[in-house]
């Protein structure tokens, strides 16, 4: 009786296997050659650059006023260019501040769009996983849950293709 019921079990648990039809994703890969994303990641590299390139120019331009400021605040009372030196180190902190608002809103922007590239290959795998017959399609890679999964059950290039010609269109 308990080999029959061992046998019963067995054959039910081959049988649900082979129903299920499970497939992965390297989440790292397909989203380093998803056109999407590395689209978003350089126009946001090239703003940020800009940005740097502000930053740059303006610390240029307050360190020659700084030097100038220096000279003349030897012919000075040193009340008064303590006083012009309080307004200069004012000066900069308001666009020290400015900039870093803009680094920011920058970095928020970034990673607005980023998070809505992420959505959407979420629900193009989903529509995949429906529209092949999937069970589970599983996410691998660095901080996957898929430790080991046979080439053929990877569907990275698949999808990646899919999502690529999806976004030239």
């Amino acid at each position: 009786m308990m080999k029959k019921l061992a046998l019963i079990a067995a054959t039910f648990l081959i049988a649900s296997c082979q129903q299920d039809k499970i497939g992965y994703v390297d989440n790292g890969k397909l989203m380093d050659g998803y056109q999407e994303k590395i689209d978003v990641e350089g126009k946001y590299k090239s703003k940020a650059d800009v940005l740097a390139k502000k930053r740059d120019s303006i610390s240029q331009a307050f360190d020659f006023e700084l030097k100038t400021f220096q000279t003349k605040a030897q012919s000075m009372s040193q009340k008064k260019a303590q006083e012009e030196y309080g307004l200069m180190q004012q000066r900069a902190q308001f666009m020290g501040q400015q900039l870093q608002q803009e680094e920011v809103q920058l970095q928020t922007q970034g990673q607005t769009e980023m998070d809505s590239v992420v959505s959407k290959v979420k629900k193009e795998i989903q529509a995949y996983g429906k529209a092949n017959g999937y069970t589970y399609i599983l996410g691998g890679g660095d901080g996957g849950s898929v430790l080991y999964g046979s080439d053929t059950k990877d569907l990275t290039q698949e999808i990646l293709k899919l999502l690529n010609d999806k976004y030239k269109n």
